[in-house]
């Protein structure tokens, strides 16, 4: 039996991208999943297609997370079609960057209903579809948050409050048996970076020389920390079901922590050897899968560029 055999997770944001990879681990996985879009039904339509090709389980919802009235009718389909949800991938995001001077009510509103409202509203729904044994909310969150590159003020804050949003939940829910964590990647390769003009720019090359493995991430390298580290703990294995609150920071520009996991929240331990010395020990946060997850890289986007909406 598959580890997360009966298990229901919904994605949202999950018709291209990183959404559409972690869909496609957790039903290779054995998780029945929904697929949440906004616009892209085309997209949605084969990611779906691809997991019951494969003998899994999934069907596609349409849904505009920042409306109430959409968030409420996806669950409501999502437990029509298979029963009391297990976990949440709050994946659905917008993006654009340009300077201060550039920045208007409609693109603050966009984002951030969008990137903030849009987790509150969905996590809000999700709790009353849980069972019993609780469930699990991961947020895809962005190491922008931390690093904060010029020109991204809007998005930046966006992601800060994910942030701020998943320490929170993490302290309100826990008591329900309900953990809540996020995974904050660095720059991945999507059809966002490809319309944002990134792909190929200045920026791109002057990104891949600071990377350890010369390379931008893919949505294939971000899914299996989602599935495989938070999945566990989300979808009912005990070994990892008391990590609430972590943000997973996928690492960027420099090789500081152990295999791409920041060691701000998952340090290596240190082993003092006879001489005095320190060096690594094996212990990591995460398992093998996530060695691909090293040297993400990220800074400043081109002005005024509008990336790919991760909900379409």
């Amino acid at each position: 039996m598959s580890k997360l055999s009966d298990k229901v997770a919904v994605v949202t944001g999950a018709s291209k991208g990183i959404g559409a990879e972690i869909a496609r681990e957790l039903a290779a996985a054995g998780a029945a999943v929904v697929v949440n879009y906004a616009t892209s039904r085309d997209g949605a339509d084969k990611v779906v297609a691809e997991i019951i090709g494969g003998g899994g389980k999934a069907i596609a919802i349409q849904g505009d997370v920042a409306k109430a009235a959409d968030v409420e009718h996806l669950f409501a389909e999502a437990k029509r079609a298979f029963g009391p949800i297990d976990v949440l991938v709050n994946n659905a995001g917008v993006y654009q960057f340009g300077p201060i001077e550039q920045i208007s009510e409609e693109e603050f509103h966009r984002e951030f209903n969008t990137n903030v409202l849009g987790v509150l509203l969905a996590t809000r729904e999700a709790v009353k579809y849980f069972g019993l044994n609780g469930g699990s909310v991961v947020n895809l969150g962005s190491v922008v948050s931390r690093i904060a590159p010029p020109d991204s003020a809007i998005y930046v804050a966006t992601k800060s409050a994910v942030d701020g949003i998943t320490r929170v939940l993490a302290k309100e829910l826990g008591p329900r048996k309900i953990r809540v964590n996020s995974i904050n990647p660095g720059v991945v390769e999507t059809e966002g970076t490809h319309s944002a003009g990134i792909i190929g720019s200045d920026f791109e090359r002057q990104a891949v020389r600071q990377t350890p493995l010369g390379r931008f991430g893919q949505p294939a390298d971000i899914a299996p920390c989602g599935v495989f580290s938070f999945g566990r703990c989300a979808l009912g294995n005990r070994r990892n079901s008391y990590r609430v609150g972590r943000h997973v920071r996928l690492l960027i520009l420099q090789s500081k922590g152990c295999f791409g996991i920041e060691p701000s929240r998952f340090p290596c331990t240190r082993r003092r050897s006879a001489t005095g010395a320190t060096s690594p020990s094996r212990r990591v946060a995460v398992k093998d899968r996530s060695l691909p997850l090293l040297g993400r890289s990220i800074g400043a986007r081109p002005a005024t560029r509008r990336g790919q909406e991760r909900p379409s």
